[in-house]
């Protein structure tokens, strides 16, 4: 099915070529279907080679997919043109009353600063708080996954002594995960990275569950059981999946068909509120 994007993105060229159907405003006007509605909060430098990243995953879905743009007001970006965030992306302070199958915040290259360092941490929180009443399912790639889980469970990322980076050989814990159904039982995934979660700070939350790890890298895919969220009365789960370098979100979308998605090779934190 199509992604509804806005009229003249130019990565719309792009996905034609990869022959994906890419569906703008003004054609869209004309379908009566409720799509997928899916805000990203682009927290990326190179703000359009993520656009197209994530709007050719985005693409797998079954589903219509509506995507909406994202980008800081407290932090000014200065890789992409002014133009372009003014023509194809919103803000926050826009958006805030609105409700979403999904939002997606992706990683940011700030992973040695403290998250207080990070010019944009308060509006964050923000998103973050907002996301878990307006938003059915949230998935923190990368490095925001490791600020949802400073967020929601005050876990910290821990620095290492030598920076992570290599592909590792994975294996799984629990095969009845959803998130991982589809992958074999031992996998390989890329790691980069300059910090780490350690099983010992995860134990504090207690209903989360490493679904899977590596020997060499770690924890890298961990679920919590349904249950209550510090600072959320209820949530149906949590799916966190720690660390790879890249995003392949193939599997990753069906949001309102599935209470959690079915798959995906991405660092993610993902919330579901009731």
């Amino acid at each position: 099915m199509p992604i509804k994007v806005k009229d003249g993105l130019p990565a719309i060229g792009h996905l034609q070529q990869e022959n994906i159907f890419v569906m703008t405003e003004s054609r869209a006007v004309h379908q009566d279907i409720r799509p997928l509605k899916i805000v990203i909060l682009n927290l990326m430098p190179e703000k359009q080679k993520t656009e197209l990243h994530l709007l050719r995953r985005l693409s797998n879905s079954p589903l219509q997919v509506e995507v909406d743009l994202l980008h800081t007001e407290t932090h000014e970006s200065r890789n992409t043109p002014k133009e372009h965030l003014s023509a194809f992306y919103t803000t926050f302070s826009r958006i805030r009353q609105r409700k979403y199958d999904g939002l997606i915040i992706t990683g940011a290259p700030v992973e040695q600063l403290e998250f207080e360092q990070v010019d944009y941490w308060d509006e964050l929180r923000q998103v973050m708080e907002w996301s878990t009443h307006n938003v059915s399912s949230t998935l923190h790639l990368c490095w925001a996954a490791q600020a949802g889980l400073f967020y929601h469970y005050g876990i910290p990322k821990r620095p290492l002594d030598k920076k992570q980076f290599g592909i590792y050989e994975h294996t799984i814990r629990n095969k009845h995960c959803p998130l991982i159904r589809g992958f074999d039982d031992v996998f390989w995934a890329p790691h980069s990275r300059h910090t780490t979660v350690v099983e010992d700070d995860l134990a504090r939350a207690p209903d989360i569950e490493t679904v899977s790890t590596s020997r060499e890298a770690g924890v890298y895919i961990i679920v919590s059981n349904p249950g209550q969220r510090p600072g959320q009365a209820s949530a149906r789960a949590v799916e966190l999946a720690l660390f790879p370098a890249v995003l392949q979100l193939d599997k990753l979308l069906c949001l309102s068909a599935h209470p959690v998605p079915v798959g995906g090779y991405c660092m993610i934190l993902m919330i579901l509120p009731e």
